[in-house]
């Protein structure tokens, strides 16, 4: 039996918003919206074997301490894209800032953290 990974779960602060760019820099569209536990809003973005369950709780949330030093914290989402340079484009005309460049066996990448405090790797393999 071999496993799957389906979708992972993430707290934002505007799921609607957050979803909107992850369909233009990754090509996704959104699968699912709608109510969610504790009164909360969830939207599901991603493709059609996987997604991303975006959550923002009825209440406004504060963002965590270092995920990198956080037990069970969320230390970085990958994404594998076909062209690395277009969708830095887009992520950069999106306000957000690209760091951490690096040319790799067997691929390029980039990291970038959203306005949540989630950070993304992007990598184009070769």
């Amino acid at each position: 039996m071999t496993a799957q990974l389906e979708h992972a779960n993430v707290t934002v602060k505007n799921p609607d918003e957050t979803a909107k760019w992850m369909c233009d820099v990754f090509g996704w569209h959104i699968r699912w919206s709608g109510d969610a536990i504790n009164n909360g809003r969830s939207v599901h973005v991603g493709n059609d074997t996987s997604y991303l369950a975006l959550y923002a709780p009825p209440e406004q949330t504060v963002p965590g301490e270092n995920s990198y030093t956080t037990r069970g914290g969320l230390n970085h989402l990958a994404v594998v894209l076909d062209d690395l340079d277009a969708s830095e484009a887009k992520v950069k005309a999106l306000g957000f800032e690209t760091y951490s460049h690096a040319d790799y066996e067997p691929g390029r990448r980039y990291y970038f953290a959203d306005d949540n405090g989630i950070e993304y790797e992007i990598v184009q393999y070769d």
